[in-house]
């Protein structure tokens, strides 16, 4: 089922670098690939019609079948699905770097250059179409997997060019964030006890009680808006001469400040998010961009440190299931994948749905150790969960009913980057003013059905185009601006 990932094509004569033929793909690559594109848009449908600055967190608001399919997405689909589809860029980066390395053909200016048109369409899809690109992040990423495949080549980092060494950076990069989380955990629990614990968890609730009635105070009447309750009045002494405040009074002003604080954050809050629903639902084109535009200002000063904290050490590791040897030749290494699949959903479910749990009490909107807590547990489940996905697939394709199944997914991978636009062009003309504007009307359960349309759709039409073409229409044309010659595009045949 699988074809060789490296090798000369009379497409390809020796020593020059083109595009990889269709008979050079690895045909799990693009099956994992169209699956996580699935997923994705099972996640990100849901930003479409609902604000972005809630982006994270479930909607309380949701109730029955709309509740039941929103929870579902987030526990199965979640932080799970983007992760493969950054594994599978890493996967896709290595298949030319080391296919160039092969050819013996300098590789850095010309990957510098796929990074570079990969970042302006992720920028042009982000200002033009959903501020909630992806692809920006992959691109700065890559460029950092170029810096680091060059720094291997140094003197004193060579010992690490190998599958080995890959395999071990990339989990110990990925397992920092969880190993700084229990030591933080540790530390909390040896430090506080039960008594300290609730008088925090007192403090809590009676500073929650005291910011929902200065918000009630502001949204009940604009003209009180700087009146603060009786409650938060401070009994400081007014004399002068003292210079010494009882703890009391510290304590209290403290408090004062601390819900101030509180309040002025949710309302700046509100009003960001107002301001996109304003842009998006009611606005026009231009109104529209122009808000996709601000918005893209935060994301791309925030793009370096995903890269580097996320990005780059996924990179890393889809780097070694090539360099290893272990995709392509997936049918032998049956208990690797066997294993991925088994401790990776036996692991990553129950942590997923612990931390769901948790996060969705109504008390962790007071209590932060505890929102703390179950957003930990579920970011731990994601990567488990992600690599348990990844160990079904690939065992279920060691089966030949399995793999001509999953082969119809095959084209939807191979056009992912011209899939994956389609969808904001499809989800924006269906939800923003401008368009359909059918934004925060279609509900939870709907999306599902709206999603299935959109795949089933994308499907057939994936699967005629490659018929007939051998890139997608983005996929060419990213391929051509690379390699600064337009590349075929029609499937010639005998």
């Amino acid at each position: 089922m699988l074809e060789k990932i490296i090798g000369r094509t009379p497409s390809n004569p020796p020593g020059q670098l083109a595009p990889i033929s269709v008979n050079q793909r690895i045909d799990v690559m693009d099956i994992l690939r169209g699956l996580a594109l699935i997923g994705i848009l099972l996640m990100n449908i849901e930003w479409f019609g609902r604000s972005m600055s809630t982006l994270g967190s479930f909607d309380p608001k949701l109730t029955g079948l709309d509740h039941a399919a929103g929870w579902l997405v987030r526990c199965l689909v979640e932080g799970k699905f983007y992760k493969i589809f950054a594994l599978l860029f890493g996967m896709g980066f290595a298949v030319m770097l080391i296919r160039a390395k092969e050819l013996g053909r300098p590789f850095g200016a010309w990957f510098v250059r796929r990074m570079a048109i990969l970042y302006v369409i992720g920028l042009l899809h982000m200002f033009f179409l959903w501020h909630g690109d992806i692809l920006h992040d992959y691109a700065f990423a890559g460029l950092m997997l170029l810096g680091w495949i060059f720094l291997l080549k140094r003197k004193g980092f060579q010992k690490y060019d190998n599958p080995r060494s890959f395999l071990k950076i990339s989990l110990i990069w990925l397992a920092v964030p969880t190993l700084l989380s229990v030591i933080a955990g540790f530390g909390f629990g040896i430090a506080v006890d039960r008594q300290s614990l609730a008088d925090m968890w007192q403090e809590e609730q009676h500073i929650a009680i005291l910011v929902d009635k200065k918000m009630a105070l502001i949204l009940g009447s604009k003209d009180n808006e700087n009146e603060i309750p009786a409650e938060l009045a401070t009994a400081i002494d007014s004399d002068s001469t003292s210079q010494k405040r009882s703890e009391e009074e510290l304590k209290q002003e403290l408090i004062t400040q601390q819900v101030e604080d509180i309040v002025t954050d949710k309302r700046e809050f509100d009003k960001d998010g107002e301001n996109e629903i304003n842009a998006l639902s009611r606005g026009s084109y231009w109104q529209a961009t122009q808000f996709r535009i601000k918005f893209s200002g935060v994301m791309l000063m925030l793009s370096p440190i995903f890269a580097l904290t996320m990005y780059l050490p996924i990179f890393i590791l889809g780097y070694w299931f090539i360099s290893s040897g272990v995709l392509k030749n997936h049918l032998q290494h049956k208990i690797l994948f066997n294993s991925m699949a088994c401790i990776g959903l036996g692991l990553g479910l129950p942590l997923t749905i612990g931390g769901l749990l948790i996060t969705q009490h109504p008390s962790t909107e007071n209590v932060i150790i505890l929102l703390t807590t179950g957003n930990t547990l579920f970011f731990m489940g994601q990567y488990a969960t992600a690599a348990g996905y990844i160990g079904l697939v690939v065992s279920l394709l060691g089966s030949c009913k399995w793999a001509s199944r999953l082969s119809h997914f095959s084209p939807l991978g191979r056009m992912a980057l011209t899939n994956y636009i389609m969808h904001s062009v499809i989800l924006t003309s269906i939800f923003y003013g401008y368009a359909g504007g059918m934004f925060g009307q279609i509900a939870r359960a709907p999306q599902m059905l709206i999603v299935v349309v959109i795949i089933i759709f994308q499907l057939f039409f994936s699967t005629w185009w490659l018929k007939r073409y051998q890139f997608g229409p983005l996929e060419w044309l990213w391929r051509s601006l690379t390699y600064k010659k337009r590349q075929p595009m029609r499937i010639i045949t005998d």
